[in-house]
């Protein structure tokens, strides 16, 4: 039988998550995410599917990030049929992502028309609400250490932390095991259990987000405690763009431990995302894959005021400060936080505070690297408010948790290929991997292709980028 991998995404970058294995008999994809960021990473989502979606046999998603999730509505709809195999906690939560992420591409659409800043005369979204209820009625949720079985491939998911549900999933491709890592949990995470450890594969395909980076040691409760005495204390409002899942259950546990202990002023704060107030209550139905109390929980939800209308959206930016003001999206690519930004980004006596990973091409990845006019809506925004990354805050495991994560493997892989990663991280993480473990590694390529052989990995050259769908 012969077998092959093939990278159709998160290759040079941190999002676009697609793995395609096939064998003579059986294709599966590993993820099936969106591209964000720059716009050539962006039209890729546009692009046909490199292989016709009704030959797919199945998919299996490592969690419910976009990055990872966010194509699925577009498979189906494009013709595939099989199944979506998820953990039981990526399932519940996929339905809260990918509506809304339906949502909000039929709204740019609309936007975009409306102002008449698309090229387009009738600007489309790449996928609707409906695509995305319809794409959820494949999903099939598992517990993990389940072997599923796809028409000759098992899967089996592992836990990895990172979020709710999240899983590294293992394949079984005749006698070679792959394995991959989605993205790695920290196991100094506040909220999130550690990933399990790597036993050991044929060929390990692993994230290198933070490749290029050790954590730093800073408190970030105290850090974050500091920002909003300082920035309240003189009235003004704190904005932090949020991951709806996972970053902002963190950031509610972190300001109601910090609220009990008396380390920051006693001033609203606001949950301004329906899609972070639905998912703080799946983490409560699932105890056992975190690490809060169901108190601690309480306290979480008496701390914060939980916004869910539209007007009461709009309210918040009339209201002034002092006040704390948690909204999505985390890279600042949409969602109700933008609004926040035009409203109060221009005052310096406010703050905006980014607590997790900026993409390239992002809102966030400019406001990071010291631009202060945004491009929100069609208009530029001035940015005169204080800008803090709190970047241990991360949900991503850093370069070194990664290696010492392989350490427990009872034998190398044949080869492990980095993903998931801009290419400095992914190099970075290639170097400290052959340096410290002495394994093969290197970055995958976009469209590269990898033939299975006797449990090692034969690479061959990548193939072009595919043609946009007319």
């Amino acid at each position: 039988m012969s077998a092959r991998l093939r990278f159709l995404g998160a290759t040079g970058t941190v999002t676009g998550s697609r793995y395609l294995v096939e064998t003579d008999t059986t294709r599966v994809l590993v993820d099936c995410g969106l591209f964000q960021g720059y716009k050539l990473l962006r039209e890729r989502n546009w692009a046909r599917f490199p292989v016709p979606p009704e030959t797919i046999d199945a998919v299996f998603v490592t969690h419910a990030h976009l990055d990872h999730t966010g194509y699925l509505p577009a498979l189906v709809r494009d013709g595939f049929r099989g199944r979506v195999h998820a953990t039981d906690g990526t399932a519940d939560l996929s339905r809260l992502v990918l509506p809304d992420s339906g949502h909000l591409q039929e709204e740019q659409a609309s936007f975009a028309q409306r102002h008449g800043f698309s090229r387009h005369s009738q600007p489309r979204p790449l996928y609707t609400v409906e695509d995305a209820w319809n794409a959820l009625e494949r999903f099939q949720g598992h517990p993990f250490d389940a072997d599923v079985d796809a028409g000759g491939i098992t899967a089996r998911f592992v836990p990895a932390g990172h979020i709710l549900g999240a899983a590294q999933i293992q394949l079984t491709v005749g006698h070679r095991l792959l394995h991959f890592t989605g993205d790695l949990g920290r196991v100094d995470d506040p909220l999130m259990r550690p990933p399990r450890t790597f036993a050991g594969a044929d060929i390990l395909v692993c994230e290198s987000t933070y490749g290029n980076r050790i954590h730093a040691t800073q408190d970030a409760a105290q850090a974050l405690a500091e920002i909003v005495s300082r920035v309240c204390g003189r009235g003004g409002v704190v904005i932090i763009p949020s991951f709806a899942i996972g970053r902002a259950e963190t950031l509610l546990l972190h300001l109601s431990r910090l609220r009990s202990k008396g380390s920051i002023p006693d001033v609203p704060v606001f949950l301004n995302s329906p899609m972070a107030v639905d998912g703080t209550e799946i983490y409560q139905r699932r105890p056992e894959e975190h690490r809060v109390s169901a108190s601690e929980f309480h306290s979480m939800y008496r701390l914060a005021t939980l916004v869910r209308t539209v007007d009461d959206s709009k309210l918040l930016n009339l209201r002034g400060g002092p006040a704390v003001i948690i909204s999505a999206s985390g890279m600042l690519e949409g969602g109700r936080v933008l609004h926040h930004i035009a409203a109060y980004g221009g005052d310096p006596r406010n703050a905006i505070v980014l607590t997790g990973y900026q993409a390239g091409g992002t809102r966030g990845a400019a406001l990071q690297r010291g631009e202060r006019t945004l491009r929100i809506h069609g208009e530029d925004v001035p940015v005169r408010a204080e800008v803090h990354t709190l970047d241990t805050l991360s949900a991503h495991a850093d370069a070194a948790q990664i290696v010492d994560w392989m350490r427990h493997a009872e034998r190398p892989p044949g080869a492990v290929y980095l993903t998931h990663g801009e290419p400095d991280a992914a190099d970075s993480l290639r170097i400290r991997i052959q340096r410290t473990l002495g394994w093969n590694a290197r970055a995958a390529d976009f469209g590269q292709t990898v033939e299975l052989v006797g449990g090692r990995a034969a690479p061959t050259k990548a193939i072009a980028d595919p043609p946009v769908r007319s």
